[in-house]
């Protein structure tokens, strides 16, 4: 990763670039490198921030997809933003959906890939066999259409997460709080323009998943990346980079 991560009043995020800000949220296992593409394509235009959701320190009984909301707000509100483009991968892109819900006069465009939600194939509910390096390493290649996006680096950070007890005991209950944070009857009160940027073989959160946020999001558009799974800024990044840029400059460039 070519970019620094700024430590400033409880908030850790990378932050480049000037112009109309783009936050972009990272998923349950991602890293901030899962978004170098895109942080590498827009900060000569535009803002470009990206917070590091405390999914590792926030008290675990109050851990879920709302707690990880108003943490946003905290961070929107400690770097003075609003009218910001939302760009949410996975677990991110319900963290977006949910502060969206909740605080849309902070949002001026929401724009989601492979989001939880409405539903998700994930892990499950547990990790029997979390100390194999080879379970771990198929289930990492899982996410993606091709195994070789899975690469040593991002397996190895993912075993290593995974086999850090109190960290897996953390994954799980925000799992479970996503799976049980169904959004399906409040996605209509987002009025807001949403770009979905989605995978034709995300097995994550599978192409039905993309038509049901398309049919409930009562301003929304759908963009298919084909040979691509559940994180398409990562597979197909120039792909995904052209479907946002096009969005952007729809809503921004008016």
């Amino acid at each position: 990763m070519n970019y620094e991560v700024v430590e400033q009043e409880g908030f850790k995020f990378i932050e480049v670039g000037e112009g109309e800000p783009l936050v972009l949220l990272h998923g349950l296992m991602g890293e901030l490198s899962n978004w170098e593409h895109t942080i590498d394509a827009f900060k000569s235009k535009y803002r470009v921030l990206v917070p590091i959701l405390p999914i590792y320190e926030l008290p675990i009984l109050t851990l879920g997809v709302k707690s990880l909301s108003k943490y946003l707000h905290r961070f929107l509100k400690f770097k003075k933003l609003n009218q910001v483009v939302l760009v949410g991968n996975s677990l991110g892109g319900h963290v977006g959906l949910v502060f969206t819900v909740a605080h849309q006069e902070f949002v001026k465009a929401l724009v989601l890939a492979g989001s939880s939600g409405l539903y998700e194939n994930a892990f499950g509910g547990s990790f029997p066999r979390r100390e194999s390096y080879d379970f771990i390493k198929e289930k990492v290649e899982f996410t993606f259409y091709s195994p070789e996006t899975a690469t040593k680096e991002l397996v190895d950070e993912v075993f290593k997460t995974v086999n850090d007890r109190s960290r897996v005991i953390r994954i799980l209950a925000l799992a479970k709080s996503a799976i049980r944070h169904n959004m399906a009857k409040e996605l209509k009160k987002i009025t807001i323009p949403v770009s979905l940027i989605w995978g034709k073989q995300d097995k994550v959160t599978p192409p039905e998943v993309a038509d049901e946020f398309h049919e409930l999001l009562p301003n929304s558009e759908l963009n298919w990346v084909d040979k691509c799974g559940h994180a398409p800024m990562m597979e197909q990044p120039e792909i995904f980079n052209t479907y946002l840029g096009k969005f952007l400059d729809r809503i921004l460039l008016k």
